[in-house]
Order: structure tokens, then C-alpha cells, then sequence
């Protein structure tokens, strides 16, 4: 028994330590995070573009399976036990986090639509508000992947086609013109010919392919997984630019498809009878209903620079592998600059050297920063942040460089200048269309509620399933309420009892229910690849499952545990229970206050800038207040163990004494009002109360921590006990006497219950 005793204590200790250095290693990601929210809020990339995943943290849990299934790193990070939007600029709409939430608790919208943008106002069904028949599909709604596209398109044919058989067509006019032959014009041209609609596809390039045909060679297009009308799923998941389009140019040949290449669009027309005339650079087509696939991108923008008409100005790479030897200026700092870049770096001999505005990039792909960041240590290429192109020249360039708050200039000896600092996107030639912009036409969005956790719905079910199981005990009374001895001898015995009849059927049952619940761990799991169900459907049966298995186990032991290995089973299934239902209610809402408190200071600066506008000559004085009580706390909530922690707390509350003190100093020296003094004083404690609540929670975390560290051992053990429960009876008696316990079993009864 000592050898035991000591091997328990021993690995006790290592559970520990393992525990408090995973703590730490929390602890350091997590301001990991933060640091990345406070860097991305001063670059501006916190803020959503487009679409965004907007998070209800009464609902999320934490468990990371957003992070990890997000195909652009750094958008969603896990701090203080809940996710939190680190990055919203990188978000490509993917939607991967809302597929896969267990508990539903991320929904991707578009952003700030509230607003006015350049994001068109359509209905849910793609339909143009004021324009009946004309629709919009892909990225000119503001959904820019390849996938979404081939369903916008997909949805309009569909639409379309069933509008057409239920008010018929018309002779003299085509059912559909689709205005654009990238992925969702092609999409919305495959299933009009599905639905035997008669239609055509006119697009400004001589062949398909949208902007995907404008990306440099090589590049990698990830479609993920893709199907297209009457081609099927694609065979492969990630394509070069030219396997893409050359496949694109195969479907529209084998299918037979009408495309008119080489026409530019140039605007329509709704005449009196509800019909379109869609107007081209070759001809103007009569229809029925109309599908703009435009995209967003328009026309490139200019830098509006002296020298920008020279030959060697380019908006756009195709083949990088024709500049080789050149001295190159590639002018942006996004996604498509950055490749341009790279690509031509790779060429021999080149010499290219990158222009941004800003100090830094920060709308950055994570396999793009990487790369960038890779080719500056290697010094494949420059970057010069800050600066502006003042002129091009024959053979070099001029750029205004911003350094220290000092402005110079720098002339570059230039072969290729690449400007790729976005587009201007096609609102007028929209606009004209009978597309409007005006967000005041747009229905209003109504705010994602909070729905909070689902622990009433599981208390719900636990108890409609425990009043089942009451009732069936209170039905077979007679018999539950005998002694085990007393039980042999009723006539129900043989179907109730643990070895036989509906005994038997209730220990199988619970096993299974109990394989479904643990296997909700293999669906959360990154490296599954194949994934069934709904995660939030994987969330509930989890629940329930544990639930039901109780209920099963207490039939299947007919009421009665005992001392025995299944009486154990059923005692860890009660505690697995419970642990998990106090992980779940806390999980759902303590973590809540501590992530809110920790990355949404708004409030607190919202209020300093309140007092700023209302007393303008002392902004500065209004800055540093607001800046040093935060301050103040960053130098020491990051200690590592408990108790500095602990003793940091103690040293922060003396430092906002002595901070606060030397704010009403520097006021009345500045002869700040005693009003407002006193308001800016009162302000500095909320922040530090604001801020000082995070770490509080972060402590308290730490329990729950461990608290769900401990629920897995329980599910452990309980599994362990319920396997042996189960094999225990074909083996020999010598394995339990080794184990030095006193199981009271009837081997007779070979599946006798707890």
C-alpha cells in the first residue's frame, strides 16, 4: 500500500505542475492577444471591412474551435476563457467559425451597413430594392470568396427560373442576361441552362473567368470545397490561376454555354413593360431579368501624379517572370501588392522596393505577413513606410518618406512602376443601372441579441427525462420497493433485473449514449477532416446524452446501487454530471464580464473624450490622465504566479493613490476647475476599477481551470470503471484481488448491474 501511496503523491505533483505551467503558458498567450487587439486598433485593422463575426459571449465557451478552423490566422483569438475578434480587417468572410461553434455563439454579417458604402442595397433574395428582375450575385454584394459566389449565382438562376414558370415568358425577350463570367455568372449560367431558360453571358474579357484571370501566374486560388450546376464538385481544392481558368474555359465549351466575350456593359434600361435592355459596347439585348456579376473592383486607382501616363505604369501583374533585371516600384501594402512584390523579388536580377502610406501593414493574409516579413530579413526586397510617390520619371521616382516626424525626399532609379493601391468600384455605372447605395433604403439590421446560455434547455430535458424515469419507477413499485432478495422471487424479475430483459436493454443503452457523448470530442476536434452534423446539434447531444445515460445506468441497476465496480460507474457518471453542468454555467458566464472588461475600454475613453470636447484647451492633460491609469496596471497584471499577483494588486491600489494625487497637482498647476478636475479623477477610477476587474476574473479562471481539469479525470475514471464493470465477469477473480477492493458480485450473473 505505500508504493501506492507514493506513487499517488507523486503524480499529484506532476498534475500540479503541469497544471500551473500551463497557467502560465495561458497567461502569456493571452496577452499575446491583447497586444495584438491593442496594436490592430492603433492600425486600424481591428475594425471590420466587410464581413465580420459578431459573438455572443453569454453563449460561447471557449473552446477554441473557431481559432482553429479560421482559414486567416489572427482574426479570432481565446482571452480570458472566450473568444474575442483580434484582427476583423483579415476576415474573408469564410464563415468556417459559424459553421463549426458548437453552441452557435458566432454569426458573420456584413459590417456597419448602418452607414453609408458602396455595399448595394438588394433583398435577401439578390433582388435590387426598387428594380424588380434585377439582380446582383458574387463579390459586387460584398462577399468575396469563390464559394459564396457560386451560390449567389446558383440562387438567382434558381430564382429566375421559378418566377419565369409561374408568370411565363415572352417571345421577343431572352429570360436572362448575365453580366459577367467569373465564378458567379458562370454559376447563375450552368443553372439557367439546368432550368432550360433561355439566356446569355456577356462579359468584358474574351474569356471567362472574372478577376481570377487577372491574378499573376502561379497564383494559388483556394476554392475549397466547390460544386458548380451540372459540372459536380470540383475534384481538388486548390487550383493555380491558370488550371482555373482553363477550367472554367472547359465547362463553358462542354456545356454549350452563350458567351459573348469582348463586350463591354455599359448600363440598362427598364422599359414600360417590365423588360430590360441591356446595353453592351456591340449590342443591346432585350430580357426579362438581369444578373449584374460585375465584381467590386472597377476601375484601378490613380495616384493623380505627375508622370502616371508613362508606358512603364502598370496596374496590374500577370507574369512577374517578364521583369527580370528590372529596378521595380510596387506601390500598396495589401494582399495583392505584396504578391506582386514577392513574385517579382523572385525574379534574377530584379531590384524591388515597396511604397505604403502607413507605418505598417495591417490588412495583411497571415501567409502574406509571413512572407514579407521573411523576404525583409533576407533583403530580397525593401520597404519604405510613410511615403508617397510625388513623381515618376523616365528612369527613377521620387517618393516623399516620412521619418521621425520629419519629411524628406528620395529619388529611386526605376525601371517598372506597379500601382496597386486598390479600385474604384463601379457605384456610378450601378447607379445609372437602377442600383441604389443609400443606406437609408436598406432594412433596418436588428441587433444579434444575446440569447444567452442554453443551461435552462438542459435543465429542461434533464428534467422532463428524470419525470419519465419517475413515473416508471413509480409504475413498477412493487417491485423497486422490494429488497434484492425479496426481487427473485417477482414475477417481473426476469425483465427488470440487471441481467436480463429490460435490465439488459437499459446497461447497453447507456453505454452507447456514452460513446455518442464522447464522441462529440472527436467532431471538435482540427484534425477530423471528415465532420458530421452540425457542432451545435454535437453540443445538445452532448448534453443529453450524459443526461440519458444516468437515467439508463439507474434503470439497469434496478435502483440499487451497491458496492460494486458498475455501483462506481454509476457514482463517477453522477459526479461527471454535475461537474459538467457547474463547468457549463460558469464557462457561460463569469469568463463573460472578464472579456468585456479586458478588450472594450471604449467606454472609459468614450468618457475622457466626452470631457475633452467639453473642455478642449486641456485635451493633453485629458490624454495623459487616461493613458497613465491604464498604464499603470499593464506594468504589473502579467506576473506570473498567484501570489505576485496577489502583491501586485496591493502595489497597484498604492500607485493609483500616488497616480491620482499627481493628477490633481498637475490640474490646479494648470489651472484646471476643481470641477473638472473632479470629474477627470472620478473617470481615472473607473478605468482602474475597468481594467483592475479583468485580472480579479483572470484569478478566478484559474479555479475554473483546474474546475474542468478535474470533469475530464472524472469522465477518465468513469470510462475506466464502466470497461471493467462490463470485461470484469469473463475474468479471473485474481485481477480483483490484486486490486485489493471488496466487490460484492454474483458471478452467476455474468451482466448483473451496479
Amino acid at each position: 500500500m505505500s508504493w501506492i501511496m507514493l506513487v499517488g503523491f507523486g503524480s499529484a505533483l506532476g498534475a500540479i505542475m503541469l497544471l500551473v505551467a500551463a497557467r502560465r503558458a495561458e497567461f502569456a498567450r493571452i496577452e499575446r492577444a491583447v497586444r495584438n487587439r491593442e496594436d490592430a486598433r492603433r492600425t486600424g485593422s481591428a475594425a471590420a471591412q466587410l464581413q465580420y463575426p459578431l459573438i455572443d459571449l453569454s453563449r460561447c465557451l471557449g473552446c477554441a474551435t473557431c481559432v482553429a478552423v479560421c482559414p486567416e490566422k489572427n482574426v479570432l483569438d481565446i482571452v480570458h476563457g472566450q473568444a474575442k475578434v483580434i484582427n476583423g480587417s483579415r476576415c474573408e468572410g469564410a464563415s468556417a467559425c459559424e459553421r463549426e461553434c458548437p453552441t452557435g455563439a458566432i454569426t458573420v454579417t456584413v459590417a456597419n451597413l448602418e452607414k453609408p458604402t458602396d455595399v448595394p442595397v438588394i433583398n435577401e433574395e439578390l433582388e435590387v430594392y426598387g428594380s424588380p428582375g434585377l439582380f446582383l450575385a458574387g463579390e459586387v454584394t460584398a462577399h468575396a470568396l469563390i464559394r459564396r459566389a457560386v451560390g449567389h449565382g446558383t440562387a438567382v438562376a434558381a430564382k429566375v427560373a421559378q418566377r419565369i414558370e409561374e408568370g411565363g415568358g415572352q417571345p421577343d425577350a431572352l429570360d436572362l442576361v448575365i453580366v459577367g463570367a467569373g465564378p458567379a455568372g458562370l454559376a447563375c449560367a450552368l443553372e439557367a441552362k439546368r432550368h432550360g431558360l433561355r439566356f446569355l453571358t456577356v462579359d468584358q474579357a474574351d474569356q471567362p473567368g472574372g478577376a481570377v484571370a487577372k491574378y499573376p501566374c502561379h497564383k494559388l486560388v483556394m476554392t475549397r470545397p466547390l460544386e458548380l450546376p451540372l459540372y459536380g464538385r470540383f475534384s481538388r481544392t486548390t487550383y493555380t490561376r491558370e488550371e482555373l481558368s482553363s477550367l472554367w474555359q472547359q465547362i463553358v465549351f462542354e456545356q454549350g454555354l452563350d458567351f459573348r466575350g469582348g463586350e463591354v456593359f455599359q448600363g440598362l434600361q427598364r422599359g414600360a413593360d417590365g423588360c430590360y435592355a441591356v446595353e453592351t459596347s456591340h449590342e443591346t439585348y432585350r430580357c426579362r431579368t438581369v444578373c449584374l456579376a460585375i465584381g467590386r473592383r472597377g476601375s484601378p486607382s490613380k495616384l493623380g501624379v505627375p508622370g502616371e501616363s508613362l508606358p512603364k505604369v502598370s496596374y496590374s501583374l500577370l507574369d512577374a517572370g517578364s521583369y527580370t533585371g528590372r529596378r521595380i516600384l510596387v506601390i500598396g501594402g495589401g494582399d495583392s501588392a505584396i504578391e506582386a512584390a514577392l513574385a517579382l523579388a523572385e525574379q534574377s536580377g530584379s531590384l524591388v522596393t515597396v511604397s505604403y502610406r502607413r507605418p505598417r501593414f495591417f490588412r495583411l493574409k497571415e501567409g502574406n505577413r509571413k512572407r514579407i516579413e521573411q523576404a525583409l530579413e533576407s533583403e530580397q526586397l525593401q520597404v519604405f513606410f510613410n511615403s508617397r510617390v510625388r513623381d515618376i520619371r523616365t528612369e527613377e521616382v521620387e517618393l516623399q518618406v516620412v521619418e521621425n516626424d520629419r519629411v524628406s525626399s528620395l529619388i529611386l532609379p526605376n525601371d517598372a512602376v506597379f500601382v496597386l493601391t486598390g479600385g474604384v468600384a463601379s457605384t456610378e455605372l450601378l447607379g445609372r443601372a437602377g442600383v441604389s447605395f443609400d443606406s437609408g433604403l436598406r432594412p433596418g439590421m436588428k441587433p444579434l441579441p444575446e440569447r444567452g446560455s442554453d443551461l435552462l434547455r438542459v435543465l429542461l430535458f434533464g428534467l422532463v427525462f428524470t419525470l419519465a424515469a419517475l413515473l416508471f419507477y413509480a409504475w413498477n413499485g412493487d417491485y423497486y420497493g422490494l429488497s434484492p432478495a425479496e426481487r427473485a422471487t417477482h414475477p417481473q424479475n426476469d425483465l427488470l433485473r440487471p441481467g436480463r430483459g429490460l435490465g439488459l436493454i437499459m446497461g447497453a443503452a447507456a453505454v452507447g449514449l456514452i460513446v455518442i457523448n464522447l464522441s462529440y470530442l472527436l467532431r471538435r476536434s482540427s484534425s477530423l477532416r471528415l465532420k458530421p452534423g452540425a457542432p451545435s446539434a454535437w453540443a445538445t447531444s452532448h448534453i443529453v446524452t450524459g443526461t440519458l445515460a444516468f437515467l439508463c445506468i439507474a434503470l439497469h441497476g434496478a435502483v440499487t446501487p451497491n458496492t460494486t465496480l458498475g455501483g462506481y460507474a454509476f457514482l463517477a457518471l453522477f459526479v461527471f454530471l454535475i461537474t459538467g453542468a457547474v463547468e457549463r454555467y460558469l464557462h457561460s458566464w463569469v469568463p463573460r464580464a472578464a472579456n468585456g472588461s479586458e478588450l472594450n475600454p471604449d467606454e472609459s475613453e468614450a468618457r475622457f473624450d466626452d470631457l475633452s470636447s467639453m473642455h478642449p484647451g486641456h485635451r493633453s492633460f485629458q490624454e495623459k490622465a487616461c493613458t497613465g491609469v491604464i498604464a499603470l496596471i499593464e506594468n504589473k497584471r502579467w506576473s506570473g504566479s498567484f501570489v505576485r499577483r496577489a502583491l501586485a494588486l496591493v502595489a497597484i491600489q498604492r500607485g493609483l493613490s500616488r497616480f491620482l494625487t499627481g493628477v490633481r497637482q498637475r490640474g490646479r498647476a494648470e489651472g484646471i476647475s476643481d470641477e473638472h478636475l473632479a470629474e477627470t479623477v472620478r473617470c481615472s477610477k473607473h478605468t482602474h476599477r475597468q481594467v483592475l476587474l479583468a485580472v480579479h476574473f483572470e484569478d478566478l479562471r484559474a479555479l475554473l481551470g483546474s474546475w474542468r481539469f478535474f470533469h475530464r479525470w472524472v469522465a477518465f475514471l468513469m470510462v475506466l470503471l464502466i470497461v471493467l464493470h462490463i470485461v470484469y465477469p469473463f475474468t479471473d477473480v485474481a485481477l480483483v484481488e490484486l486490486l485489493e477492493v471488496p466487490f460484492d458480485f454474483d458471478r452467476s450473473d455474468l451482466t448483473e448491474g451496479p
